[in-house]
C-alpha cells in the first residue's frame, strides 16, 4: 500500500495510531486558502472529528517524494470544497501537505 492509500485509509477509518505512524514528527499542514499552518498534533485531532467529510478522494500521482491527490470536503457545518493536495514526503512518512480549494455550492 503507497503512503497515500494509507493516509486516505486512516482518515477514512479516523485510525488515529495509522496517523501517528505516517506523519512524520516535523509535519505541517498548509491550508492555503485561510492561511493557516496546522503541525501533525492538531491534524490528527481534526482527523479523528466529525469535522471533515472526504468524498470522491482520487490519487492524482505519486511518487516516492511526493503524491497529488483530489477529493471533495463536507464540513460539518455544510460548507464544501474541491480539493486539490500535494504531499511531501520524508523518511517514508508524510512531511507537509499543502492544500488548494474552492469552494462548491451546498447543496
Amino acid at each position: 500500500m503507497s503512503i497515500m492509500e494509507k493516509y486516505n485509509k486512516a482518515m477514512a477509518d479516523k485510525d488515529e495510531a495509522m496517523m501517528n505512524e505516517i506523519l512524520h514528527d516535523d509535519y505541517t499542514f498548509t491550508l492555503h486558502k485561510s492561511g493557516m499552518v496546522l503541525k501533525k498534533d492538531d491534524v490528527i485531532k481534526w482527523a479523528m472529528s466529525d469535522d471533515i467529510q472526504r468524498e470522491n478522494v482520487r490519487i492524482l500521482y505519486e511518487n516516492d517524494e511526493i503524491g497529488v491527490e483530489h477529493s471533495f470536503v463536507t464540513f460539518s457545518d455544510g460548507n464544501k470544497q474541491a480539493v486539490m493536495a500535494v504531499c511531501k514526503y520524508k523518511d517514508g512518512k508524510v512531511i507537509s501537505l499543502e492544500t488548494g480549494a474552492t469552494d462548491m455550492p451546498k447543496e
